[in-house]
């Protein structure tokens, strides 16, 4: 790959399994503006915006696309090139690359917006699954974050990953599969906001802000800011902080020595017999 970047820093943990690649990027740039990467190879992507606002022009789609916040797609080319103009200073990615072949095999036999992206592929037609982005929902966020933090190892490992990546896959043609009418938030500066409330709630999960305080910090009233979040996320904000919780709080027990006591404290419940009635 070939890249010119205006960066400071990049921190990049990969993971490599038979005919998959997968991929998390967390880039800080010094400035903002234009870069560009050039690939090769050919290759089937699902990737998946986590934070950063940019717009990205992708040659062999002749297409141009701006994101704010977290989003995801599915792309097809035999080599790429991309021209990234970042807008904030950190832009944070996960992907899944599948070798056309093991795609194709897994695909071909589900939804039929997957056997139409398989039929370019065949072709070596570039091809993208929706000009239409959706932002990520709380179940495929759920299995970014378990990728990005499992313990697994040896064998255990590659099956884990080889799972993780075609449940993804099929979290994602389930939510193209849907139709999809956002009648209610049509602003981009609104759509902003609630990508901003979102982030706020996941950074003070122990301790979220009241619905008025958040609507306060983000500038949106309280009856645009939770039915917009509902149409955004696909969840209401009470149910993004459980399941966020709940996530954290799966993550620790398994993963670290705390107690339940210590978990309960740490997620933000008052006692251990709230968080247990919780979890």
């Amino acid at each position: 790959m070939k890249d010119s970047f205006n960066k400071t820093s990049v921190k990049k943990k990969s993971w490599e399994i038979e005919n998959i690649s997968i991929s998390h990027n967390i880039v800080d740039y010094n400035s903002f503006g234009k870069s560009v990467s050039k690939n090769d190879t050919e290759l089937v992507r699902l990737h998946f915006g986590l934070s950063g606002n940019y717009d990205f022009k992708y040659k062999q789609l002749n297409a141009e696309y701006s994101f704010t916040g977290h989003h995801n797609n599915l792309l097809y080319s035999d080599g790429f090139e991309i021209e990234v103009s970042n807008k904030s200073k950190r832009i944070e990615t996960f992907g899944i690359n599948f070798t056309t072949e093991s795609f194709v095999n897994i695909a071909q036999n589900g939804t039929d917006p997957l056997k139409r992206f398989s039929e370019k592929i065949l072709n070596k037609k570039s091809a993208i699954l929706s000009e239409n982005w959706r932002p990520n929902n709380f179940k495929i966020q759920s299995v970014i974050t378990e990728i990005i933090n499992s313990s697994y190892t040896n064998e255990l490992k590659d099956l884990f990953l080889l799972s993780k990546s075609i449940e993804l896959l099929v979290l994602q043609a389930e939510l193209y599969d849907k139709k999809k009418e956002n009648n209610f938030i049509r602003s981009n500066v609104d759509k902003q906001k609630l990508f901003e409330a979102k982030e706020i709630l996941a950074l003070k999960i122990e301790r979220p802000p009241t619905i008025v305080e958040l609507s306060k910090l983000v500038g949106l009233n309280e009856y645009k800011l939770k039915k917009g979040f509902k149409e955004l996320f696909e969840t209401t904000i009470f149910g993004y902080i459980h399941k966020t919780r709940m996530t954290l709080a799966k993550r620790l027990l398994l993963g670290t020595e705390k107690s339940a006591k210590e978990v309960a404290y740490e997620t933000g419940y008052s006692s251990p017999q709230h968080f247990s009635n919780a979890f």
